[in-house]
């Protein structure tokens, strides 16, 4: 069509979206279609990994139908991360895929982390991240203690994005980033993998994600152009959000809040992740469990659309007595990385109303997303100035408001909201050799609205909001661990499922 472009794929967490960008940064087409997430049994989160594919089917039909694919350069994937599929020698799926929220896993992840001394993460990691639930490790042990006949038969255990770049061009690798805590700069770490007898014989090749894995499968509609391993969800959103460079702030809002700052060194703090060092940049994350997971939950309870609940909120100003909710529908991640916690709303009335619970679940998600953002300033030593920010929770203005003023800073929109495919784009565009580094891809693609500054006028409500946000986790983790349990006793009764 007389033009060069690149195409972005990110199988995440609830739909499979694709972008042909120009190489120039410019958007020229966008799909998305969604699919199922199964919750089967408490603790339980499953989808179908023949889903993903159907979408990336219809997706390359739909850029084909329209012409997009024909200057087409090279082809970027990214995915959620830590869902994991277990895969036989036929890179069939032996079980439905393991979802990052996924918390079945919590036992055998707290036995794993008790095994491991600080002093150890800090040599194999660099940080002292925790082995939570969603830990490769923790599944795979999980698998062959429950069922281990589907272990025996495991040959692979990869990331969405590796089944889906073994789909499109037949060969199986995945990246050391998106394999948290299996590996440092030097490849997958022996030591880590030999905690779990066999899960380094089911580990995939690894590859940097700028690599050219291969090439299109002949016959298909990307029939010798060439796919980059690529990366997971969390770092491709904030790498195309702007985290390419020293101190940059980014906040990513999806269906969890993603929060990072770039930094070379590390003051070890145990609530956040800090990824290797990838090309001289290194972001270190914090993820929440539930950003726009928790606005979605309400809507589906309240009968309505994310943008009605936006425009509830912009028609009603907040009153004295807004009811403080803590999102932890299922556990909470970074900086708590809790699976027992659950939701709490406090402080409702007879007064109370859709508009008042619709502002509270809004702020409530700020809230976490300024626990995170602490935590991380504390790994980084920065305190950005600004937040580069992207994402479907940065659709509605009236959120994005609400969140510049609990963080207590401007936000500043990518332009083409769509960041897990802007880097998943940037990092096929460097592979493809056309850009010299990281930080040149990122700021090719990637442009931004002017900022939303925060109002002063909010600030010290906010603090004192956030006080009674961090309190009140305090306060109801014990009964929150105790309700779960209840819970965990209820389903084990005769005549209910087991």
């Amino acid at each position: 069509m007389g033009f060069e472009t690149i195409l972005g794929i990110d199988v995440g967490t609830s739909s499979v979206k694709g972008i042909v960008l120009g190489v120039d940064g410019s958007r020229h087409a966008a799909f998305g279609a969604t699919y199922p997430t199964a919750r089967p049994a408490t603790s339980v989160v499953e989808q179908d990994p023949q889903d993903w594919l159907a979408r990336i089917d219809a997706a390359l039909a739909d850029f084909t139908a329209r012409g997009l694919l024909g200057g087409m350069q090279a082809i970027g994937l990214t995915s959620q991360v830590n869902t994991h599929v277990f895969l036989d020698a036929n890179a069939r799926p032996l079980i439905p895929a393991i979802n990052w929220a996924d918390t079945r896993a919590a036992d055998e992840a707290a036995e794993l982390d008790a095994r491991v001394t600080v002093s150890q993460k800090m040599a194999w990691w660099g940080a002292p991240m925790p082995i939570d639930a969603s830990h490769a490790l923790a599944r795979m042990l999980w698998v062959a203690r429950h069922q281990p006949d589907i272990w025996e038969r495991t040959r692979w255990v990869v990331l969405p994005k590796d089944y889906c770049l073994h789909y499109l061009t037949g060969t199986m690798a995945t990246d050391p980033l998106s394999n948290i805590g299996l590996t440092n700069r030097a490849g997958y770490i022996a030591q880590v993998l030999a905690l779990v007898p066999g899960a380094a014989e089911r580990m995939a090749p690894l590859a940097a994600p700028q690599a050219v894995m291969g090439q299109g499968r002949k016959g298909g509609p990307l029939a010798g152009l060439p796919v980059v391993t690529g990366t997971m969800d969390g770092w491709c959103a904030l790498y195309g959000a702007g985290g390419s460079a020293e101190g940059a702030g980014v906040h990513v809002s999806g269906t969890s809040e993603v929060l990072g700052i770039a930094a070379a060194k590390v003051h070890p703090t145990p609530d956040v992740i800090v990824f290797d060092e990838l090309a001289g940049l290194r972001l270190h994350a914090g993820p929440t469990q539930a950003g726009g997971a928790a606005l979605a939950w309400f809507c589906g309870w309240a009968g309505m659309s994310a943008e009605a609940a936006s425009d509830l909120v912009s028609a009603h100003p907040r009153k004295p007595l807004t009811p403080l909710f803590l999102p932890h529908l299922q556990g909470e991640r970074a900086p708590l990385w809790d699976p027992s916690l659950r939701g709490v709303i406090l402080g409702m009335d007879q007064a109370s109303g859709l508009p008042d619970l619709a502002r509270a679940v809004m702020e409530g998600v700020a809230l976490s997303a300024r626990h995170v953002l602490g935590a991380l300033e504390s790994s980084t030593g920065h305190s950005p100035v600004i937040l580069t920010c992207g994402g479907g929770g940065f659709r509605s203005d009236v959120w994005m408001q609400i969140k510049a003023d609990v963080l207590g800073r401007p936000l500043a929109r990518l332009s083409v909201n769509e960041p897990g495919l802007v880097g998943a784009a940037a990092l096929a565009a460097l592979g493809a050799g056309l850009a010299p580094d990281l930080q040149a891809a990122q700021q090719t693609l990637a442009r931004f609205e002017a900022p939303i500054a925060p109002d002063p006028s909010n600030r010290a409500l906010y603090d004192d909001l956030f006080g009674l946000y961090t309190r009140a986790i305090s306060a109801n983790a014990a009964l929150n661990a105790d309700l779960l349990a209840l819970a965990s006793r209820q389903d084990s009764r005769p005549g209910n499922g087991s």
